[in-house]
């Protein structure tokens, strides 16, 4: 993706910046890394050292990028009328700075500190490359206050300018804000000012100067771009003025690297920069390492009073959104966890943050998952209106989650028992089991619906690891239902009628059911009842009238006059509305009028939990056509990869 020229809300980027070619960024890069005399003890690490045929990650080009820039702005070549301060006259900025507003912070004993609580880092960042903007219309001041004020031990501010739209003032703002604030708290509770961490393509000594003049307590250290022998300069000289950095690793050779040049406080990008996959697993398994070697970092150690401290702290970056991945990482050790996206698009960001359970006593006490705006992206994939055996089998191989029958009465593609029962055997056989596949649901936050069914939502995702059967019925006698679950060995069911919420409720059928929520059209296809309410006011009444019952929610199109319920239709509905109800924190299914060739749309621009097809994939009622539902799965996949990417 191109760069992005132009600021915004609080941004002082300038309007416009060079462009290079590809042969430049390339020799930025070869420069950086010792040219000629680079070896792979230094940069065997780096993606593609030494392989003359190598293509340019989005990393690298953006590190590339950065270097050039700033080898323009201090040659006095990036068109700007005032000459580039030397790092003489930063550093003495920077001893200005903290006598007039307070010392640098120590990075690794804010985090200890925090114990058992994990340390919160809450990230500004108006845009990423693959997403475009991401909330533009935000000050970077007032957000990181609502931060601060919310709990959030550091403040990351994305200062790059051409791609993330940031700027070295948006860091300044944020550490007088967030200073004034804590001066301000003083007088009450002795709160202490969050630490602030710029974030940018650091590869000089004059960026961590910089950063120190303005305010910053630490830096981000990538070791994926990073020669060892720069890395560990870097590191020296931050610590010289004052600044213990933050030294990011993904694979566990930049781990050997970091470890190796000296790092103390280590950040483990679950998100693989070069080619932007994201991995939960990462941390975990940079911690299981940690704890091969013998190197101390768990942060619940912190508590001891008859030992030291952990030699390292561990912190989890990128993917996380909810309370459960804190605890995943709590459980590990990790002592702190980088939160940006979905605290820069929830609706309001210091509920969100409370939302997290930093707090392990909280966490134990609610069991809350709701932490901002669903940002999770596509994880479950349905293919409803199955009929056969074959097309079930089709479906699971290309990747599907959720394999649909369905008993309602009106449907055209209607099974029988033994039909039913046929598919669920392929899909037990598919997946290597025998017996219906437990959802294990904690349903300890019946009082908050919210909570209960994003946690539901995960619990789901995690079940769904190996195909499941979903019944799908419409104004059906529970007693049915529930015997049709038996006799055919459904894993959940689906209610599509008019059966209500708390119909959903699991004690019913002995098996979680989803719960289909109408979107009603006119028979011209407009959402003809709702033509004056926002699509945020629809998302908003649809979440009043939810309860803890179902496991996930379903959006799909019904037509105005249908008192059966919906489904069926062949149309979409504004997906705005599900992209709302996301934003407010609740993952949904879409389903209506979804083909293969509109679901990349769907994916890549509303990334719900998930989505849902029967005739977007037909050869006739009732009979997939394999092609159809090759290219919908494999769209929806590759959409749900592209909607994933960024940093």
């Amino acid at each position: 993706m191109a760069p992005q020229n132009t600021s915004s809300s609080g941004s002082s980027a300038p309007t416009s910046r060079p462009s290079y070619t590809d042969e430049q960024l390339h020799n930025a890069l070869l420069n950086f890394y010792g040219g000629s005399s680079a070896t792979a003890e230094t940069c065997g690490h780096i993606f593609g050292f030494g392989n003359p045929n190598h293509e340019m990650s989005m990393l690298q080009r953006i590190t590339a990028t950065t270097m050039l820039d700033y080898e323009s702005k201090l040659n006095g070549q990036d068109n700007t009328d005032d000459a580039a301060p030397s790092i003489a006259t930063l550093l003495e900025q920077a001893s200005s700075f903290h006598t007039a507003h307070g010392p640098i912070l120590p990075l690794q004993s804010i985090i200890q500190s925090k114990s058992p609580c994990m340390t919160l880092a809450a990230e500004f960042k108006r845009a990423s490359p693959s997403k475009g903007d991401i909330a533009s219309h935000l000050h970077a001041g007032e957000q990181a206050c609502v931060y601060f004020g919310a709990g959030a031990s550091v403040i990351s501010v994305l200062t790059e300018e051409r791609w993330f739209k940031g700027s070295i003032g948006d860091l300044r703002e944020v550490r007088l804000a967030t200073t004034e604030l804590a001066n301000n708290n003083n007088n009450n509770n002795q709160q202490q000012r969050p630490a602030i961490l710029r974030k940018d393509f650091i590869t000089t000594k004059y960026q961590i100067a910089e950063a120190a003049a303005s305010g910053a307590d630490t830096v981000l250290l990538i070791v994926a771009t990073t020669p060892f022998n720069v890395l560990q300069e870097l590191i020296n000289f931050a610590r010289s003025i004052g600044i213990e950095p933050l030294v990011e690793v993904h694979a566990l050779v930049e781990l050997d690297v970091a470890i190796s040049a000296g790092a103390k406080v280590i950040g483990v990008n679950n998100r693989n920069l070069h080619t932007f996959q994201m991995d939960l697993v990462q941390t975990e398994k940079v911690a299981e390492e940690l704890t091969k070697r013998g190197l101390t970092f768990h942060h619940d150690d912190c508590l001891k009073e008859d030992g030291d401290k952990p030699q390292l702290s561990v912190c989890a970056l990128s993917g996380m959104s909810s309370a459960h991945d804190v605890d995943r990482y709590r459980n590990v050790g990790v002592g702190m966890c980088l939160i940006g996206e979905s605290l820069m698009r929830a609706t309001d960001a210091g509920v969100a943050i409370k939302g997290l359970c930093l707090d392990p006593k909280d966490y134990a006490a609610s069991q809350s998952v709701s932490g901002g705006a669903y940002t999770g992206g596509t994880k479950m994939i349905k293919i409803c209106g199955l009929t056969n055996p074959k097309d079930a089998l089709v479906a699971c191989r290309a990747g599907a989650n959720l394999l649909g029958v369905i008993f309602a009465e009106k449907s055209k593609r209607k099974v029988s028992v033994e039909q039913a029962r046929d598919i669920v055997d392929a899909v037990r056989k598919f997946g290597e089991r025998s017996d219906r596949m437990e959802v294990k649901i904690n349903d300890g936050n019946k009082d908050n619906p919210l909570s209960a069914l994003v946690a539901k939502s995960r619990a789901l995702e995690l079940a769904a690891r190996r195909p499941l059967v979903v019944g799908v019925f419409q104004n059906q006698s529970f007693d049915f239902i529930k015997e049709m679950v038996d006799k055919c060995g459904l894993d959940l069911v689906q209610l599509h009628g008019s059966e209500g919420m708390e119909a959903a409720n699991s004690s019913n059928f002995g098996v979680p059911a989803l719960r289909v929520v109408d979107i009603e059209l006119g028979s011209d296809g407009t959402e003809e009842e709702k033509k004056d309410r926002s699509s945020m006011d629809t998302a908003a009444a649809i979440l009043s009238k939810v309860t803890s019952d179902p496991i996930a929610i379903l959006l799909d199109t019904s037509i105005k006059g249908d008192k059966h319920g919906g489904g069926g239709t062949g149309k979409t509905f504004d997906w705005t509305i599900a992209e709302s109800i996301q934003n407010m924190g609740l993952p949904v299914i879409i389903a209506g009028g979804l083909t293969p060739d509109n679901i990349g749309e769907a994916v890549g621009n509303v990334r719900p939990f998930g989505i849902d097809v029967a005739g977007g994939v037909e050869a006739g009622p009732g009979v997939k056509d394999v092609d159809k539902l090759q290219k919908f799965i494999g769209g929806a996949k590759k959409a749900a990869v592209e909607a994933s990417k960024g940093f």
